[in-house]
């Protein structure tokens, strides 16, 4: 629970720069960063990550409390040396909660990350949807050190047995 910080910074930083983004663009303005590769443009997406629709407004939101409640549940039984996963689901959990205010204030999340090569581009997506990828990477990283620890533990009491 020290970690929740994190959550704090993440959701200031993406409630902060998505306000300036409104506050100096125009809906659908893209402005190049960084020739194409980087671009700043935009955009209201109403659907999930990736732009998919998975119902309306309110199934979004249904889902989006599912997963605060469930990376809740996992933050609290997390064991209280492990930084690693704190870190990750603190990340994620910041990330949601920025979403879930875009959903309420707005009706769409506001995304303006543009990142790709001439024509070729990932889906545009804000601070929010980095913290939450950022915190999974983190959490997929620390699940496989407590399972190879955990393997090294046990195949050490297996191998004695061949």
């Amino acid at each position: 629970m020290k970690m929740l910080w994190v959550t704090g910074v993440a959701l200031l930083l993406d409630q902060v720069s998505k306000w300036l983004v409104m506050e100096q663009m125009v809906l659908g303005e893209s402005v190049s960063v960084l020739g194409s590769v980087f671009k700043l443009t935009y955009i209201h997406n109403p659907g999930a990550v990736f732009g998919l629709r998975l119902g309306g407004q309110y199934a979004h939101l249904a889902l989006a409390g599912g997963a605060l409640v469930l990376v809740g549940v996992l933050l609290w039984q997390l064991p209280k040396g492990e930084r690693l996963g704190a870190v990750g689901l603190t990340l994620v959990l910041g990330g949601a909660i920025g979403n879930i205010i875009d959903r309420v204030r707005f009706g769409v999340v506001v995304d303006f990350l543009d990142v790709g090569f001439g024509d070729l581009r990932w889906y545009v997506f804000n601070l929010a949807d980095t913290w939450v990828t950022v915190g999974t990477g983190l959490l997929i990283i620390a699940y496989g050190w407590m399972r190879q620890n955990g393997e090294e533990a046990h195949g050490n009491g297996d191998s004695s047995r061949a």
